[in-house]
């Protein structure tokens, strides 16, 4: 987008405040200015927006297996990254990490390949990647294939350092009884996000993993050792330790609302717990089911199991996730809206370009009704998808 557009109308989250009688000017993919109504340039372009809307920060998803029918395992693709960023832009989300779970070596490969082209043609919404697993801890297994997971080999870490400066973000999510300090310090040096999951690890070897690098924690509670009156966990030491960051899967069955306030008003910073929906393929479609790795998962009521009950991923996109957080805890919404956009973006190091509607960052943002419903999302400044 060349020429300057101006955004009117709409009450406007910075992701600091809410901001009332101002203007949002677009230009070349980025916020231009934000101006009094009254005091905006002459030239512009002029886009009325619904009475009583709002303009908010885009949502950072760092934790997306599928959607549009397509689970990233099945569609190590160009094709396929674009159908999931696509069909969670339908619901707010403007980057995101595409996930692939727990998988063979040539999975894992395809899967980076598709990300570097993804990165290169410029995908709208495309991040970068999320590598979850392979090398997690069997007894914290989750929904992964236990036998493809594996202790992380020098081959496995070069790879992944063969990505650096090939996309914007590259995430991975390892267990300390695969992967040690010295993998982690490697990694985490040359720029990839360690997250720990998928471990039954305790809080010291937590507290030394995040010494050494680690500066996450993925869906916090789950598939993880838990908090103790006399070990305190992977969950202790993520509310304890600054430095890491937390996702959180707000869905309400992975998570019980009365855990998330106490996480929540526990968590010490500057790291912050942040929304992923850990979503799979059925996002956006009417499907009932769908196989990973050859075993079939089944939707129903709002939940994604397999045959044993076994949670496998979730059912739900990241607006639901804001409405879950506001409605249900009862944040503000503003809070709601950063834990969706800001604290993402710090987690994944993108603060300065995303996560708040402030002149220079990208114009990557979302208009909702006065109801929270999604009227249309912006990426670079250009709408796709309208409601």
């Amino acid at each position: 987008m060349n020429k300057k557009t101006a955004f009117r109308g709409a009450r406007i989250f910075t992701g600091d405040r809410w901001e009332s009688g101002l203007v949002l000017v677009v230009e070349n993919g980025r916020i231009a200015t934000l101006v009094e109504e009254t005091d905006a340039p002459e030239g512009l372009e002029i886009r009325d927006l619904p009475r009583g809307s709002s303009i908010v920060p885009g949502f950072i998803d760092l934790q997306v297996n599928g959607g549009g029918g397509v689970m990233l395992n099945d569609a190590q693709t160009v094709e396929g990254i674009a159908t999931i960023c696509a069909a969670h832009a339908r619901f707010g989300t403007t980057a995101l990490l595409p996930t692939l779970i727990t998988d063979r070596v040539e999975i894992t490969r395809a899967t980076i390949a598709a990300g570097i082209e993804a990165a290169r043609l410029g995908v709208p919404g495309f991040l970068g990647l999320h590598l979850e697993g392979p090398h997690l801890s069997v007894a914290r297994k989750g929904a992964h294939d236990p036998s493809l997971i594996r202790p992380m080999e020098e081959e496995d870490l070069e790879t992944l350092l063969q990505t650096v400066g090939r996309m914007p973000v590259l995430m991975t999510t390892v267990a300390p009884e695969n992967v040690t300090p010295e993998q982690v310090d490697r990694l985490s040096s040359a720029g990839i996000l360690v997250s720990l999951g998928h471990t039954d690890c305790d809080a010291d070897t937590v507290l030394d993993y995040a010494a050494a690098g680690a500066r996450a924690v993925t869906h916090l509670f789950n598939a993880m050792s838990q908090l103790g009156n006399r070990e305190p966990g992977v969950v202790g030491a993520a509310l304890e330790e600054g430095m890491l960051h937390a996702g959180l899967i707000a869905d309400g069955f992975h998570v019980n609302p009365i855990t998330m306030r106490i996480a929540l008003s526990a968590k010490n910073g500057p790291g912050r717990i942040f929304l992923v929906t850990d979503a799979m393929s059925p996002i956006g479609t009417d499907l009932d089911g769908f196989t990973l790795n050859g075993r079939q998962i089944y939707r129903k009521d709002g939940r994604l199991t397999l045959a044993d009950g076994t949670l496998a991923g979730a059912d739900i996109d990241m607006l639901s996730s804001v409405r879950f957080v506001h409605e249900t805890l009862g944040l503000p919404l503003g809070e709601a809206l950063r834990m969706a956009s800001l604290y993402p973006a710090e987690a994944a190091g993108m603060a300065a370009t995303k996560g708040r509607l402030q002149p220079g960052m990208d114009a990557d943002f979302v208009i909702l009704d006065g109801d929270l419903g999604l009227v249309a999302t912006h990426i670079g400044g250009v709408p796709v998808y309208t409601a």
